[in-house]
């Protein structure tokens, strides 16, 4: 298997709360593709995210997407005064520096910065 794309997709209630929470949170401007009504995708690096008015009562096992990004500590401060409700930062020594976020419809998500 070559896999040359991967999609990640989250039901939403509302979708224009949820892609502005998400426009806020990865400082996007309109979604990318618009593949069906109800549904956007955004582009971020080498993922989609797809957005998809769905019911959000599903049940099951959570889902967690971590996003790696250049530095979590400087992701965090700018969330925060965002006015984001998101995790303390947490460290593994020698691995990663990462907190946890949910978006308004309680999808989790995780951003993370490799340690050197």
């Amino acid at each position: 298997m070559n896999v040359t794309s991967v999609t990640v997709g989250f039901p939403v209630a509302d979708l224009e709360t949820a892609a502005a929470w998400y426009q806020a949170v990865f400082g996007l401007t309109s979604p990318d593709l618009e593949p069906a009504e109800g549904v956007i995708e955004f582009q971020l690096g080498p993922v989609w995210l797809q957005l998809g008015t769905e019911p959000t009562s599903r049940t099951g096992a959570e889902t967690v997407v971590r996003f790696g990004v250049r530095d979590a500590f400087a992701e965090h401060a700018r969330l925060t005064a965002l006015g984001m409700e998101i995790g303390n930062v947490e460290s593994i020594p020698g691995a990663v520096d990462f907190f946890d976020l949910r978006d308004p419809d309680g999808n989790a998500l995780s951003l993370y910065s490799e340690r050197s």
